[in-house]
């Protein structure tokens, strides 16, 4: 099981344990972090989950769709590391993982 660590918006640290193939939305949702709305549930039709990956971590993510791309575009706090964590799926590669979570929009 991946163990990650989530940045609040408030900057407090917090390390979860994540199961293999559950999301990093689904994790922090099951931690009880409710600063993470994560209104659609996981269905990639809002925005709502936005987090910022540790740049180290970009390139062992799975590529952005089309959707997860235009979606992040309606944020005013897009950055070159953000993604939605309905869509980052829980490897044991990803071992470590850091992000935080976004502003809220």
């Amino acid at each position: 099981m991946p163990r990650i660590t989530i940045v609040t918006r408030g900057g407090e640290e917090r390390e979860l344990e994540g199961r293999t193939g559950w999301t990093v939305m689904e994790t922090i949702r099951e931690a009880g972090i409710d600063e993470l709305l994560a209104l659609c549930g996981g269905c990639c039709s809002c925005a709502t989950c936005h987090v910022h990956v540790d740049e180290e971590w970009t390139d062992k993510l799975r590529p952005m769709k089309g959707d997860e791309d235009d979606l992040l575009d309606t944020s005013g706090h897009r950055t070159a590391t953000s993604r939605l964590s309905c869509q980052l799926l829980l490897t044991p590669e990803l071992e470590g993982l850091r992000v935080t979570i976004a502003p809220e929009d």
